[in-house]
């Protein structure tokens, strides 16, 4: 037997990633939860044998075990994520040096639609920096979806097209990072120097700044270009313009000075569904399919800007790995916010999903898809319909009456591109439009087992379920420097709207028959995989014991009801241990994320708002749209924000000009326990009652702290940004209205 001689190191193949376990964090979140469950099994023991004890339990005692119980269930889903935490580490110097001929092609997909909502002009800066990747650009290629059918998005397209002519070789001559215009031009963050830099910075300063006032003149005059033929947001024809150098074919792109750049915007009807952001990402992944084909898609939200110029190259470094390439759908990078502001009063950073949950996915079978900042594989999207066995007559069956569309799968299957395309620019444009088509997905499998998947507004959640339940795996990729940076919602009304879309998606698919509890413990996917979607899918439920804890101890309270153990008894020590040891287990993750600690307090204050309103409207939403009582909407985040509003966010000032719908509630529930706190206090003082009633004493006094800026905005502020008068008499008519009732009920 020949015994195999070892390489030396240096003759090894070094990999292009690496991931790192994160050990001690792994050993802290076990112990936790072992003690943590230990707690609540004593809690539940102590409530039952209550029960047992009492003739008959009471309402209250009822529906505050049954918060605690639901409570205790998703606390328990969410420890999946904490299990086996991992960091990755990318080298693309290894991956240029090995693989730079072998880079595949990558298509960035790109939405908008609301050119109100989300300005051309920033819009268009994301285009250009998209366009301004450190990639081969004739392997790079630009698609911007405008659902909104503007003429003024189109116009600004082609000012930016321009405008890359210079930028472009720029960027690339200087090895420029920020590659995104508007923000390089507003700091200064390289130290190049020199004469020859200097001059050619200020040349392309003052083409973005004719660049910048050709587009605002456009949007300032409301100018319209008659030949898109384009006639509203929700009614117009399809249209699709490729913008290329005048000797380049669209198919041909191996001579490219500069990636390709198209502009789609598909037929929309009243009568047509069209399944907003998933159905527009559908429509690119058809048109790019018959223009460049790419093996790989970035997908990008109209503000998320490319910050890191490498980021392609990163991906392809997980991508291209073959120890793991084989059965990776996606690179999922984390959604990072350059508007944040220091105290980040709304949470806009998102800490635990990206600095928390999604590396703790990664541990198992990769993070959940996030709607934007990812590296896709297209044989993902269309999955097993790409075989070489499949009948030509079922493929359009599943894809639609394209022939040329079928041509173009099986020249992806071939590890071909469809620039070996021969049809001609006019022949090519003619079919991408009847792909754009309203009616084109009809008696297909297009958003159910072929692309991004509808039925949910949420489409980034339920097509990542859908891709981990047949195998494939994501990673999730968080380098030093930002790779994307976009812009965070700097007002209470559109946090707890965005919060209540979000809810509604991800609770249409638990009512589905997806519901990951069900699909996922019947798929490929890991037990704690499907745990994981099965927290996310179920977290509107948060809004029943919140609603219920802040509501019923303290008209108990009000009563001298005690629902919880006497300090003197044994049994406190339980609650006490839960209560404090959930809330330094949350302070831990908040200080080992680097974060400081004023962030603990704010994220708690932001997760009762978000359970009260977010979780409460969405999951309402959602079953109304399951009994047909209500259309599923998608609301575009307003990305425009008026200085007052920005002043504001900045100074950590909570602004209360939102809808009733929003402050009421929130109001109301602060009300509620302001009256309840001064009472249980005043019950002390009389009666010498602290040793029963002190727990339900302390939540009111618990809820009051966390939301002293609704006290400070009801009471203590004046002018812009306060809570109305309106607004705090409703609630303290509702307040007064629900004890007097209540307490009716509890006396009968």
């Amino acid at each position: 037997m020949i015994k195999q001689m070892k390489l030396p190191p240096q003759m090894e193949t070094l990999p292009f990633n690496l991931c790192n376990p994160k050990k001690k964090s792994a050993i802290i979140n076990r112990s936790y939860a072992l003690l943590h469950s230990i707690a609540i099994t004593s809690l539940i023991f102590y409530r039952l044998s209550s029960f047992l004890h009492s003739r008959r339990p009471s309402l209250p005692h009822l529906l505050v075990f049954a918060s605690e119980l639901i409570l205790s269930f998703l606390w328990l889903l969410s420890q999946a994520y904490l299990w086996r935490p991992v960091s990755r580490q990318t080298f693309p110097e290894r991956l240029l040096q090995e693989k730079k001929d072998e880079l595949p092609g990558i298509d960035v997909f790109i939405c908008t639609a609301d050119p109100e909502k989300e300005p051309p002009l920033e819009v268009m800066n994301t285009v250009v920096s998209a366009m301004a990747l450190d990639y081969p650009i004739g392997k790079l290629s630009v698609y911007v979806s405008d659902d909104g059918g503007s003429a003024l998005t189109l116009h600004a397209m082609r000012e930016a097209w321009d405008f890359c002519r210079s930028w472009l070789p720029f960027c690339r001559r200087f090895g420029i990072k920020t590659s995104c215009p508007k923000v390089y031009f507003s700091r200064y963050d390289d130290d190049l120097g020199g004469k020859v830099y200097e001059e050619e910075k200020e040349k392309i300063k003052q083409k973005y700044k004719l660049f910048e006032e050709h587009v605002k003149i456009a949007e300032q005059s409301g100018r319209m270009l008659v030949e898109t033929s384009i006639l509203n947001s929700k009614n117009h024809a399809e249209h699709i313009e490729v913008m290329q150098d005048a000797s380049q074919n669209a198919t041909d792109t191996n001579q490219a000075k500069m990636p390709l750049l198209v502009y789609v915007s598909r037929e929309k009807s009243t009568s047509s569904p069209h399944h907003f952001k998933a159905g527009a990402l559908n429509v690119l992944l058809r048109v790019s399919s018959m223009i460049s084909n790419s093996p790989y898609i970035l997908v990008l939200d109209c503000d998320m800007r490319c910050n890191d110029p490498t980021s392609a190259l990163q991906a392809m470094c997980f991508h291209l790995d073959p120890k793991i390439s084989s059965n990776l759908a996606f690179v999922q990078f984390p959604q990072m916010f350059h508007n944040l502001s220091k105290m980040d009063i709304y949470d806009g950073q998102l800490r635990s999903i990206f600095s928390v949950k999604w590396p703790g996915m990664d541990g198992l079978q990769g993070p959940m898809l996030s709607g934007t900042c990812f590296y896709m594989k297209r044989q993902a999207l269309y999955g097993d319909v790409v075989r070489e066995d499949i009948d030509p007559i079922q493929l359009k069956q599943y894809l639609g009456p394209s022939n040329e569309l079928v041509k173009s799968l099986h020249r992806s299957n071939h590890h071909n591109s469809a620039n070996n395309n021969d049809l001609p620019i006019s022949r090519l444009l003619e079919e991408t439009r009847f792909l754009a088509s309203c009616t084109y997905e009809t008696e297909t499998q297009w958003g159910k087992q072929v692309g991004f998947l509808y039925n949910s507004v949420v489409e980034d959640y339920f097509t990542g379920l859908n891709l981990h339940c047949k195998g494939w795996k994501s990673v999730f990729c968080n380098p030093p420097r930002p790779a994307f940076l976009g812009t965070a919602t700097t007002k209470l009304n559109d946090t707890l709207l965005q919060g209540a879309r979000w809810n509604c998606g991800v609770f249409q698919v638990t009512l589905s028959r997806f519901s990951p509890l069900i699909y996922g413990l019947i798929s490929r996917m890991s037990l704690l995989q499907t745990t994981c979607y099965a927290y996310l899918s179920l977290q509107p439920l948060y809004s029943l014991p919140m609603w219920c804890l802040a509501t019923i101890p303290q008209l108990c309270l009000l009563n001298a009801i005690p629902l919880y153990p006497k300090v003197s008894n044994s049994w406190f020590m339980i609650f006490s241990y839960i209560f404090i040891m959930s809330h330094f287990k949350h302070l831990e993750e908040v200080l080992s994320t680097g974060n400081p600690i004023w962030t603990w307090l704010n994220e708690q204050r932001i997760w009762m708002m978000k359970s009260i309103i977010s979780y409460t409207i969405g999951s309402l939403n959602a079953v109304l749209n399951c009994f047909g009582l209500r259309e599923a909407n998608f609301v575009p985040t307003n990305k425009v924000a008026d200085d007052e509003q920005v002043t504001f966010y900045q100074k950590g000032i909570f602004n209360f000009q939102a809808s009733t719908i929003v402050l009421a509630p929130l109001v109301t529930l602060v009300t509620l326990n302001m009256i309840s706190f001064a009472g249980g206090v005043a019950r002390i003082i009389i009666k010498g009652s602290w040793n029963e009633m002190f727990g339900q004493i302390f939540l009111s006094f618990y809820i009051l702290m966390v939301h002293y800026p609704i006290i400070e905005g009801m009471m203590l502020r004046k002018g812009k940004g306060r809570i109305p008068p309106s607004v705090t008499l409703l609630s303290l008519a509702i307040s007064i209205a629900f004890l007097c009732f209540g307490s009716l009920i509890l006396m009968t």
